[in-house]
Parts: structure tokens; sequence; C-alpha cells
């Protein structure tokens, strides 16, 4: 794994606006002036390790349900018969991303963004068409949009209808454009979609049902809206009756692997594999270690403790929920970049990945989107 200078491509801002990349922060995260080179053995690993260590986090939940662990993931006990029945149903997962360190050979988990993950379209589709301008003699770990495509139609077959709803909150242009991706590549299955704002997400009392903005039923349903969210709304509640009328993408059974504490579940599960690193509940006595909330996304409230002090910490909303302990995994440091790979799940296959850097050590929503190629 090697950082290598590029220079830009003519109008490269222009390109990517073309391609729906309108979320680009004044030019400052998708950056092309770098780009991470692997060996195709590398690659390899990389795609080896998502596939077991999604295997294994499918054993953490069947454990967790089948135990009834429900309690340590701070989860509204109402919503535990909804989350055993969603995986019993077998109700389909369209996506997922894990946080990988990948440093001098070791791949380490990080989390499992398994509800909400974006960098998807950068993922999927700019870093590819990077490629084809920049280096298309070489290669890129990237059969995302493809994937998406394959199990959208495992979704409508499973559903047995062509009618799908996409939504997410109306203030997030980065969400909004993830959403309008997907829903592109579910038109381009021959789905008929339609499209709304979770604000305009309403419900039938009489007939107890989901429906849209137009007052159509609302039988499937693919939402950018993470499910902590989800059960403190109004209609929160509704989840539980309408489990048969209304398929939420991503389904309940989301909720333990998107949750921190999976993490400490993974460790107790499988406390030998190279993957995992120790995690728990509690304050480790000796060691480095990351300090992380059970429900915070992009890096926030996140502390790393060296040698008893906090080194780095970000600030944020989340904490009340509880936090685990994990092992401090470092990331390569390449002249104070520092990568993470997201690699990503599709259907439950690895499909590709993405890189973002940071200058400091925790990643967060102001860290950049480097693309990636192997020879």
């Amino acid at each position: 794994m090697e950082r290598i200078t590029f220079n830009p491509r003519k109008d490269w801002q222009k390109r990517i606006e073309e391609q729906g990349f309108l979320f680009n922060d004044g030019g400052n995260y998708w950056k092309e002036d770098a780009a991470y080179r692997f060996t195709e053995s590398e690659i390899l690993s990389i795609e080896k390790a998502t596939g077991e260590i999604f295997d294994m986090c499918c054993e953490a939940v069947e454990h967790v349900i089948k135990n009834e662990m429900y309690s340590r993931f701070a989860i509204d006990p109402k919503y535990d018969e909804l989350i055993k029945w969603s995986w019993y149903e077998d109700q389909p997962s369209l996506y997922g991303r894990m946080d990988l360190a990948c440093n001098n050979g070791q791949i380490k988990l990080l989390e499992f963004n398994a509800d909400t993950p974006t960098a998807l379209l950068e993922s999927a589709v700019i870093q590819w068409y990077w490629l084809q301008d920049v280096r298309p003699d070489a290669d890129q770990f990237n059969s995302i949009h493809e994937r998406l495509q394959k199990h959208f139609q495992v979704i409508r077959e499973w559903r047995d209808s062509k009618r799908m709803h996409f939504c997410c909150v109306d203030e997030n242009l980065e969400d909004l454009m993830t959403v309008k991706y997907l829903e592109d590549v579910a038109t381009q299955d021959g789905f008929d979609t339609h499209f709304l704002y979770m604000k305009q997400l309403g419900f039938n009392d009489k007939q107890q049902m989901f429906v849209d903005d137009n007052g159509e039923e609302i039988s499937t349903i693919f939402k950018l809206y993470p499910y902590e969210w989800m059960l403190g709304e109004e209609f929160g509640s509704e989840l539980i009756p309408t489990r048969d009328k209304c398929w939420w993408i991503e389904p309940a059974w989301k909720m333990l692997l998107s949750n921190k504490m999976i993490l400490c579940v993974l460790h107790e599960l499988f406390p030998d594999s190279p993957y995992i690193l120790p995690c728990s509940t509690s304050k480790p006595l000796a060691g480095d270690y990351v300090r992380k909330p059970l429900l915070s996304r992009e890096g926030a409230n996140v502390a790393i403790v060296k040698n008893g002090f906090a080194i780095e910490e970000t600030d944020g909303e989340y904490g009340e929920e509880g936090y685990v302990y994990q092992q401090y995994s470092a990331l390569p440091d390449f002249g104070g970049n520092h990568p993470v790979v997201g690699s990503w799940i599709i259907g439950g296959e690895a499909a590709g990945m993405g890189i973002r850097e940071s200058d400091g050590l925790i990643t967060g929503n102001t860290s950049r989107f480097v693309p990636h190629y192997f020879e």
C-alpha cells in the first residue's frame, strides 16, 4: 500500500458534478492529487477479510438473538421481537461498509457502518471514472455498482413487486445524492420508484399502514435514516404492527450490527480472529484504547487514549447510551495522512472499497475521499 501523487484532471470538479457528485465541500472532500496504490495480493486479502468478518457478524447477530442480549445494545425492549422477527424472516439487507485499519499486512475491523453508510457514490462511481481517465491500465477493487444492480433484482423477486420508495432527511445534500443514486440503480433494474423526504412520511391510522406524500401505501422502502432516530419518532412504535405490510431496507436486525456493542460480542465469540480487536464495556487497566459511544456517527465523541492520556478526542451529541473500549490499532501514516479502508458489503458479499484519509487519527466528517487502484 502506497500513497502516490497525481496531477488532478483538467476540469475535474465539473466532471464529478456531471456524475452526480454535488457535495464536494468546495473541493475539500474528493481529492485526486493523490491515490492509494495496492498490490493484487493486498486487495485479495482485504476482500477475504471482509467476507470472513461479515460471516462472523451474522453469527454474532444469531448469538445475540438466541440469547436475548438486546439490553446490552441500549435498545428499547419493545423492539426486541421486531429485531428477532426480521432476522428469522430473513429480511434482505442491501449494503454496509466496514471501516478497516490496514497496516503492515494486518487488517483490523474498526467498526461496521451497517445501517446508514455513506461514501457510496464516490466509491461506486466517481473513483471508477477517475481510474478510466487516469490509470486505464490498472484495476480497482470495485464491483459495487454491478452488485447493487444484482441485489436490487433479488429484492424485487423477494417482495414480488416492482414498486419501491426511497427516503432521507431533507437537510443533507450528501444523503440526498446517495439515495438518488440508489434510486437510479433500482430504476435501471425495473423498479417503479418514488422519492420522499422523511418529513413527508405519513401513517394511515384507519388502515394501519405507512403512506407517502400522495397517500399511497408503502410496502418496500429504502431509508437513509438511522434506526435509533426512527425509534424516537412519533411513528416509531408503528414499525411493530406493520412489519408484514412495510419492509424497511435496511431491516431491523441491522440495529445490532450498526451498534458498537457488536464489537464486544465479536471479540467474545472470536477472540483469536486476526481481524477482531479486543473490545469490552470496561475501561482497560493497561494498554492503549479507543473509547466509542454505542451509536456515534462520523467519529463523534470518540477518544484515543495512549499511556493513560487522551491524545485525540472529538465532541458531539453521543455517549449517554454508553461506551465501548476497543484496543487501539494504529492507522498507516503517509506524511501525516491516515487512511481508513471502507470495504463494502453488497447483498452479503464483499464488493469493493473506498478510502478516506484524515490529518488526525480519528476519521470524521471532514476526512477526505481519495481514489485507489491496484496493479
